[in-house]
């Protein structure tokens, strides 16, 4: 689980703490740590309104609501993509079954869940658990999940944002299994989005083509 105690007590007197009004301040207030503001709550609107701003919220669960717009911003382009030969491999012996949008629930439940080196516990609250289902109620978060011999072995979900996919999280109980989902995933909407966030960088993402870009830059991409 990320450890927030550091960035919280260094920004807590200089960031904005919001109230209850839907709003963020604007993007030259963030840290230099990445963090936009403090506080609010995970109200379906104040989540609408902070992706489309490029704002996310990364927190440890019973403690404030932290705000991240982080620069740079890691991102992937879809058309530069990168598939090794053994996931081609994958994908031809037809290892997993993926579908979109089957289960939202049982992935995000596996991603709060998850075992994840370094980390004690998880940053998946289930408040914030809660407010990502009732965004998939509203067809605002998608899911992906693949299955091997009809048992769910990966899957991530993340924010659609029309031209933008905003990744939150992923998880994998079998080798290759949410690599395969992600490459399924932006193959199949490489027409669509112009690019995928994947928020802050992760050597897992970056072997599949993923890379760091300017925060000015990713906020030309937000409709």
């Amino acid at each position: 689980m990320p450890n927030f105690y550091w960035a919280f007590f260094l920004v807590l007197f200089a960031m904005e703490i919001l109230t209850k009004k839907i709003e963020f301040p604007d993007h030259s207030k963030v840290s230099t740590h990445g963090i936009i503001a403090i506080g609010g709550d995970l109200s379906t609107e104040r989540l609408k309104l902070a992706y489309k701003k490029g704002i996310f919220p990364w927190f440890n669960p019973n403690e404030p609501i932290l705000w991240w717009f982080p620069d740079p911003r890691f991102v992937l382009f879809p058309n530069r993509l990168r598939v090794s030969k053994s996931m081609k491999q994958i994908f031809k012996k037809n290892i997993f079954t993926i579908t979109e949008n089957l289960n939202f629930e049982a992935v995000i439940h596996n991603c709060q869940n998850t075992y994840r080196p370094g980390q004690d516990g998880t940053w998946i609250s289930d408040e914030m658990k809660e407010a990502y289902i009732e965004l998939h109620k509203l067809g605002l978060a998608k899911s992906v999940e693949i299955w091997q011999n009809d048992e769910l072995v990966g899957g991530f979900y993340g924010i659609d944002q029309g031209n933008i996919f905003c990744g939150e999280s992923m998880f994998s109980k079998v080798s290759n299994a949410s690599k395969a989902g992600f490459i399924w995933f932006v193959e199949k909407y490489k027409n669509k989005y112009e690019l995928i966030d994947c928020q802050v960088h992760s050597n897992h993402l970056e072997s599949l083509g993923a890379e760091n870009i300017p925060a000015k830059e990713f906020l030309k991409y937000l409709n």
